[in-house]
């Protein structure tokens, strides 16, 4: 940054920059203290931002004078308990670019992270914590109560909210956790990612990010998921965490609430929050955790050719098994006497089905009936994967005998048709 302070440019300046290898414009960012002193950052004017060796051969030229463009140092971050929290677990939305080599790298400290998403941090008051540095695959079980202590430590202690940016691939897990550890929430939970990262031009992460703070700012009181509503950068939409679901592999707009509409949605451009009156509002209550969860369940996805044989091998392995089955929720008959003795065993059978929209309905034909009457819990119309976490936390928190009717209970949304929070 000598030089560039030699040849006149400050920050948010466009500038260009001779080397023998070519001629590079644009605007010149903020230097990270997690890159070399001889690497600037400027922004091209294709949105994308790239790294540039300056050296003593170099010609550098302030082309035009910027805007100021508040470099890390100058970002206050809140220490206090009554700033919203903002918890990185890994992610695309919480990486910064190592310059000098191109590559987009989690951030694995809280100055990193606020660095990572300086333009939020300071125009907010925030209190970041890094807390893992994980691509979202790697996130489990572990690493969901750690985050559920912290966020109701956070949030006990005054915290108004808490947001987690997180790798949007398995985000629906974490939030079908969180929803089911944390219960009463006296402030939102805020699960957020993005689908393409800060150094692109065609990034959600800021918009994405600016809406979940003023939602962590609302009166809410539930563990949701904000990100992109359409491939504009209109709005955001507000997802309950147990009713969400990714549904492209890419798009910006990849995040769906299924069999349910979205709590609300927050404006891009001004901020203005616009939540619905269905949900939950905070409350006061002290946050309890019931963190516990029985890792000893498996998610079957039915197919034409699953055997009795392997599904017996799951069953002798498992405490608890939930069947994507095809429909209204139906597997091979030739499978049922493996799901009878199953049970009979002990083990918890919840069925939910391999369609998106609707709702399991086992009375309609034979087959049905028939996984009925030998126990199957009917999963109503919750997700396969929020029914896969719901009944890990029921083997975990109630006794083998109660787990049927805390499967069939509306605890958190998660189950629609009218019953309960919907």
């Amino acid at each position: 940054m000598e030089r560039m302070r030699a040849a006149g440019a400050d920050i948010g300046d466009y500038v260009e920059i001779k080397r023998k290898d070519g001629v590079f414009k644009g605007i010149l960012m903020p230097h990270h203290e997690f890159s070399a002193d001889n690497i600037v950052i400027i922004k091209l004017d294709n949105g994308y931002n790239i790294g540039v060796m300056v050296d003593e051969d170099c010609e550098i030229r302030v082309v035009e004078r910027g805007r100021e463009v508040r470099a890390f140092e100058d970002v206050k971050l809140a220490q206090e308990n009554g700033a919203v929290v903002l918890i990185s677990t890994g992610g695309t939305i919480a990486s910064y670019v190592d310059y000098r080599t191109g590559a987009v790298h989690p951030a694995v400290t809280a100055e990193q992270l606020a660095s990572a998403l300086s333009d939020i941090s300071a125009d907010a008051s925030v209190r970041p914590i890094a807390l893992y540095s994980e691509l979202s695959e790697n996130i489990g079980i572990e690493h969901w109560q750690r985050l559920a202590k912290v966020v109701a430590d956070s949030l006990n202690k005054g915290a108004p909210g808490a947001v987690i940016a997180h790798g949007t691939d398995t985000m629906a897990y974490t939030g079908a956790a969180l929803s089911f550890m944390l219960g009463a929430l006296r402030g939102p939970v805020v699960l957020v990612g993005a689908q393409r990262s800060s150094d692109r031009p065609s990034s959600d992460a800021y918009t994405n990010l600016f809406s979940a703070l003023r939602i962590a700012n609302s009166d809410l009181g539930e563990v949701v998921v904000v990100m992109h509503d359409s491939i504009s950068d209109d709005r955001c939409a507000v997802h309950r965490a147990v009713r969400v679901r990714k549904m492209h592999t890419s798009r910006r707009d990849a995040f769906k609430s299924i069999n349910s509409q979205p709590l609300g949605y927050v404006d891009c451009s001004t901020g203005e929050v616009m939540l619905s009156g269905n949900y939950r509002k905070k409350g006061n209550d002290r946050i309890r955790v019931r963190e516990r969860m029985d890792e000893r369940v498996s998610l079957i996805y039915f197919h034409p050719t699953l055997s009795p044989e392997l599904l017996e091998y799951v069953f002798e392995h498992a405490h608890g098994v939930v069947l994507m089955g095809t429909g209204l929720g139906h597997v091979a008959d030739r499978l049922i006497g493996v799901i009878e003795k199953g049970i009979k065993d002990g083990v918890h059978v919840v069925m939910t089905s391999q369609c998106i929209y609707g709702t399991v309905n086992m009375r309609v034909y034979s087959t049905g009936r028939n996984l009925l009457k030998a126990g199957v819990i009917p999963g109503e119309d919750m997700l396969p994967e929020v029914a896969y976490v719901k009944l890990m936390w029921a083997l975990g928190n109630f006794e083998h005998e109660d787990v049927p009717k805390v499967m069939r209970e509306n605890l958190v949304g998660e189950i629609g048709r009218g019953r309960g929070v919907s």
